[in-house]
């Protein structure tokens, strides 16, 4: 006896506001999965590139006023809080019982600072930053890091789960931010160290590629090594899949909330100083990969 087709997953009406490099992989899976997504951005390519996948392409997110679920995906706390506030903004739309997902890195505070208005309006709010890059979003392979209440987040997690593993971190928001500082940390350390040690083999006369060959898949390797070891060779001309920006963005933002927590971390106060040299040689539109040329 063949037992019965499990149900279909409910077709929810999702609000995305932001189709950055990463943000639009993230809403194809979601479309992918059967809902209907509307893609928001300002940037007229951002949304002719959104139409090119079958989203509905929106300048304002006029829509997050029939969504059942809305999902920021922003670069920093100020625009978060320019998207999410105010009388034009998504908690003004949102219609009671429907949820405001941040994807967003903006640290605990910014999301924390959202709570309350969330209540007052009748909006679940989750915290849900996310990690895995651009190859992870393509895949619906990225790991959410999601905090929040229980049963909101119970509900949502059919629509999480279309875009990776979601991995639950606590019943506040601002908890997942917190873990994503952890895993920027790390990233950012591992970039900078990965830039260093292949730069490293070319100083002593050594090819490159050889040596990422060799130690990449040893106890000296790491997934940045090896994901970002490549680009850093095809140097900066590299497609970019995160930019040195995000990194400058991120390790001030991990400074900070280390700080506030009393807690001295010099190894991220040294990958930040090559992602700000980065930068200010003019690499900070290039991918992060290319960090390796503070070395240079």
């Amino acid at each position: 006896m063949t037992s019965a087709p499990a149900p279909a997953a409910p077709r929810r009406r999702i609000t995305f506001v932001g189709v950055g490099a990463i943000g639009l992989p993230m809403a194809r899976q979601l479309a992918r999965a059967g809902h209907d997504v509307t893609a928001v951005d300002p940037s007229p390519q951002r949304r002719d590139a959104a139409a090119a996948e079958g989203l509905s392409p929106a300048a304002t997110p006029q829509a997050a006023e029939q969504s059942d679920v809305v999902v920021v995906m922003v670069a920093t706390p100020e625009q978060l809080t320019a998207a999410v506030s105010g009388e034009d903004g998504l908690l003004a739309r949102m219609r009671a019982g429907s949820t405001l997902v941040v994807m967003s890195t903006v640290g605990p505070e910014a999301v924390r600072a959202l709570a309350e208005p969330a209540r007052t309006a009748d909006v679940g709010l989750l915290d849900v930053p996310v990690t895995g890059g651009v190859a992870g979003a393509e895949q619906g392979a990225l790991r959410l890091f999601a905090a929040g209440d229980p049963a909101v987040l119970d509900d949502r997690t059919e629509v999480l789960e279309a875009m990776g593993t979601v991995v639950r971190c606590g019943d506040e928001v601002g908890v997942g931010q917190s873990f994503k500082a952890v895993n920027q940390l790390l990233c950012s350390v591992h970039i900078a160290v990965a830039g260093e040690a292949l730069a490293l083999a070319e100083s002593l006369d050594l090819d490159p590629q050889a040596v990422l060959e060799a130690v990449a898949s040893g106890g000296a390797g790491s997934w940045m090594l090896s994901d970002r070891g490549p680009r850093m060779l095809e140097g900066p001309e590299a497609e970019v899949r995160s930019a040195v920006g995000i990194f400058v963005k991120d390790t001030d933002l991990v400074e900070e909330i280390a700080e506030d927590a009393g807690f001295d971390a010099p190894l991220l106060r040294a990958a930040r100083e090559k992602y700000r040299a980065a930068a200010e040689a003019g690499l900070l539109g290039h991918d992060d990969s290319q960090v390796i040329q503070t070395y240079r």
